[in-house]
């Protein structure tokens, strides 16, 4: 859907080739497209850790300014039979609006479809051996022996 990103495979191979390399990776499955692509979540989390990935989230689509009107005509075009069922969705996960900016919803969205979706979001990354939260993460391999930025000024 989304012109000239890198296709699924060479994501995963990257997922691989960094994993190998000792580099802990994580992935991110957006955007969630309640109606459209939901149902793709399981196949992508057991590849992906399949590929070595060690945690995942996600993000609901999220529709702010002409984004809505441009992603309204493209699922005419695209997908006219699942245009309502898909924008009905998402607002129902908006609080009747096709985007909510409010911290806190804006990325998960709110209600019986958001509610679902996350739990088997969480139920398929831990059948897969994902964890649910961020990796313990160190710069130690990264300090070029200067001075740190707050040190600057002592």
């Amino acid at each position: 859907m989304e012109p000239r990103a890198a296709t699924p495979a060479a994501r995963l191979r990257t997922v691989r080739e960094l994993t190998d390399a000792g580099i802990p990776v994580g992935v991110l499955v957006a955007p969630i497209i309640p109606g459209l692509n939901d149902h793709e979540a399981p196949a992508i989390l057991a590849a992906a850790a399949d590929a070595g990935a060690r945690t995942a989230g996600y993000v609901t689509l999220r529709l702010p300014f002409a984004v809505k009107e441009l992603f309204a005509e493209w699922l005419g075009r695209h997908f006219p039979a699942k245009k309502e069922r898909v924008l009905g969705r998402l607002r129902a996960a908006r609080g009747g609006k096709l985007n909510d900016s409010t911290f806190g919803r804006r990325m998960r969205g709110e209600g019986e479809w958001a509610d679902v979706f996350s739990r088997m979001f969480k139920l398929h990354r831990q059948r897969v051996g994902m964890a649910g939260h961020g990796m313990e993460l160190s710069a130690a391999h990264f300090t070029t022996g200067r001075p740190r930025q707050g040190e600057l000024f002592d």
